[in-house]
């Protein structure tokens, strides 16, 4: 099921169709149940990001798939389905670091870090194991795909170096 389900989300069809349908799902279904279900979260690991707005100033809440970290981190990925643009919630998590997520029904102040140099491109190996779809969206941009790492601010902010991440055919 999870091939299936990986085949489609790499589909053209499915970058044009699921911007528009996926969040708005999921930001009703997670306001109406009190942050406890995100529906996009049954397939991938999903949280709410409320970052401050880079232009606005204003809270912005975007439901993004996360790949959670052993350390209690989490890595976001900047794909925008595979389409050509950045999407604004990279550019709100550049301007303002400090936010906030909705993570299985608790609200967590989180620090981002966008990722660069050799500890991106780990995290990119770990992150196309993950989640493999990835891979076709970065194939299709020219781009290059930013990721954030989110770390609880009351966390100190280490992260083990051996840790491993489990994928979704991993969970049960």
């Amino acid at each position: 099921m999870v091939r299936v389900v990986q085949k489609v989300s790499s589909s053209r069809a499915f970058a044009k169709v699921a911007p528009r349908v996926i969040p708005a799902l999921d930001r009703t279904v997670h306001r109406l149940t009190g942050g406890r279900v995100l529906p996009a979260a049954s397939l991938l690991p999903g949280v709410v990001l409320t970052a401050t707005g880079a232009r606005s100033g204003l809270p912005r809440r975007t439901p993004l798939a996360c790949m959670p970290e052993d350390g209690g981190t989490w890595v976001l990925v900047g794909s925008n389905f595979g389409r050509p643009g950045e999407p604004a919630w990279t550019g709100n998590l550049l301007a303002h670091p400090e936010a906030s997520i909705s993570w299985r029904g608790r609200e967590i102040p989180v620090r981002a870090q966008l990722l660069e140099g050799a500890e991106r491109e780990a995290a990119w190996a770990a992150v196309l194991a993950f989640w493999p779809p990835y891979g076709t969206y970065q194939a299709r941009v020219e781009r290059r795909i930013r990721l954030f790492r989110l770390t609880p601010r009351e966390h100190p902010g280490a992260r083990p170096a051996n840790q491993t991440v489990k994928g979704p055919s991993d969970r049960q």
